[in-house]
């Protein structure tokens, strides 16, 4: 049973609590075909630090917004889905930011688990502390969004930093665990080819991470920004063309051996 309520936490970065068998969520769809292997319960945590211009869902920044959602109901809706997953599919917790929640995140992934539930984590890598490297080890699939290489750029797109976002995937890599690359392709924001072959040459090496998916912008959500009260910057930026989206791929295929433009 969802579950209105206060978010306990006023710190940002202290969403997760350390004492909480409940989780802040936005939404949870029930058979999600893009967010990761297979056919997957996805669950739509609430909260973000990052400010994404184009972010297609703003309604999930507030960190005092959604719902909170008993650990075991989760659990219970999916084990009814069990059967539809098959031997690839599973559960995917994605944002918002799911980090914000790590230490609850890690205890719904150790119950998961124990259902024989493939768990995957859709994330910014925004953190990356001893709580967040913890539930890092009972995440059977990190897809990691990079929003931009180059550190200016990602301000721009974002607001913050990019510096963790490649903490955690250097950790990713050392623990030898499974991971895949997301990158939004903006025209005019995150299309420059240097900065295309700069994260090439810099993954390149990486043996974990199994393939890239190119996923072109969109304006989507600009009534969901319009119904907030919100500006949206990016009003006058087009989705990628096909040709820019196969330079983009093209350029790719350079370092990745999986490159898939979704």
């Amino acid at each position: 049973m969802i579950k209105d309520g206060l978010l306990i936490a006023q710190n940002v970065e202290k969403l997760n609590l350390e004492n909480s068998e409940q989780l802040r969520i936005h939404s949870i769809e029930s058979f999600g075909t893009h967010d990761g292997p297979g056919i997957r319960m996805v669950v739509f945590v609430q909260g973000c630090q990052f400010r994404c211009l184009y972010c297609a869902n703003p309604d999930t920044m507030n960190i005092k917004g959604g719902s909170l959602m008993d650990i075991e109901d989760i659990v219970a809706r999916a084990i009814k889905q069990k059967p539809y997953f098959g031997k690839k599919g599973g559960v995917t917790v994605s944002g918002g930011e799911p980090l914000l929640q790590r230490s609850i995140l890690k205890k719904l992934f150790l119950r998961l688990h124990e259902e024989g539930i493939h768990t995957t984590l859709d994330s910014n890598g925004r953190l990356i502390d001893k709580e967040a490297k913890e539930l890092l080890d009972h995440t059977d699939l990190l897809m990691l969004d990079v929003k931009h290489f180059q550190n200016d750029w990602h301000k721009k797109l974002t607001g913050l930093s990019n510096t963790n976002t490649f903490k955690v995937a250097q950790h990713r890599e050392a623990t030898g665990k499974p991971m895949w690359l997301r990158y939004v392709l903006v025209p005019g924001w995150s299309d420059q080819e240097e900065y295309l072959h700069q994260m090439g040459e810099y993954f390149k090496d990486f043996k974990t991470i199994e393939k890239i998916e190119v996923l072109p912008y969109h304006q989507l959500g600009v009534h969901k920004w319009e119904a907030l009260g919100m500006e949206y910057k990016l009003k006058d930026v087009k989705p990628p063309s096909a040709e820019i989206l196969e330079r983009t791929a093209a350029i790719f295929r350079n370092y990745f051996r999986d490159v898939r433009v979704n």
